[in-house]
């Protein structure tokens, strides 16, 4: 029945994704994958960035690009982001965090060239994407006479927002920060963006304590956070609770119910009208 009223609510064909470069670093390209509702030619639309999973160090745009097309065919201009992929010897999580910021800011200095609202731009993160996502909202690299790269809404899919005893992302610093230091849930302040987190009871890898922090430390100050909960699943919402990095084995009902309720809450915050 979720599945139905999902696809009955898709209102918009989807072009894309048009491929663009939004930062060169060190040689190195780094796209955007721009996904439309077609057919629409005027005015600005809501935006949503995406950023993949995969532990920093793996992955691609195209593990969301089903995500994007989604909020496409709502109405929303949907970026799919390239990040730098930690390789334990020069890239860390800080070059991933740098890249994130400037596709925001990528997006909102060419906004009128992307139709899109610089206003409104939500941020979508799966895993260490969330980290991604949910740092925009805490760290700013002090960059002057530059757009803000906060934000206007996040909805994070397992997101690792907690850090400070995570030893694999101290290892993937190479020395170069503390992980607390960079840990969102460590540095939650007034105004956050309203949030939705979607995270299984029984994940390993981003242990839903550190959800609870986070999404208890916003709403400790004022701001707006749901935490959804999934029992009898991990990491990504896989049933194969010993093994949660790989072979994922997502319960249908639960990944569905995330996909509704996130669509739902950019929705109530005017994102996309879905009944149009």
């Amino acid at each position: 029945m979720l599945r139905l009223l999902t696809l009955l609510a898709a209102s918009f064909a989807v072009s894309g994704p048009q491929i663009q470069v939004y930062k060169a670093s060190g040689g190195t390209k780094l796209t955007a994958h721009v996904f439309r509702p077609a057919g629409v030619s005027t005015g600005r639309r809501p935006a949503v960035v995406l950023f993949h999973g995969g532990g920093w160090s793996a992955g691609s745009p195209e593990w969301v690009y089903d995500a994007a097309r989604r909020y496409a065919s709502y109405g929303a201009v949907a970026v799919a982001a390239e990040y730098r992929l930690s390789d334990q010897k020069t890239i860390t999580p800080l070059d991933a965090m740098a890249d994130a910021r400037d596709v925001v800011r990528w997006m909102r200095r060419h906004a009128s060239e992307l139709g899109i609202d610089a206003g409104k731009i939500a941020a979508y993160g799966v895993s260490a994407g969330g980290h991604l996502a949910a740092s925009l909202a805490t760290f700013n690299d002090g960059a002057t006479g530059e757009p803000s790269a906060v934000p206007n809404a996040m909805v994070l899919i397992s997101p690792a927002v907690s850090l400070a005893q995570d030893g694999w992302f101290q290892r993937l610093l190479l020395g170069r920060a503390k992980a607390a230091v960079i840990s969102p849930d460590e540095h939650v302040g007034k105004g956050m963006p309203p949030t939705a987190i979607f995270i299984g009871a029984a994940d390993t890898l981003t242990p839903l304590s550190g959800a609870q922090h986070y999404c208890g430390q916003i709403t400790a100050l004022g701001g707006e956070c749901e935490l959804h909960v999934y029992e009898g699943v991990g990491h990504l919402f896989t049933r194969k609770l010993d093994n949660q990095e790989s072979d994922f084995d997502p319960d249908p009902k639960a990944a569905e119910d995330a996909r509704v309720k996130g669509d739902l809450f950019l929705e109530k915050l005017g994102f996309f009208n879905r009944s149009r």
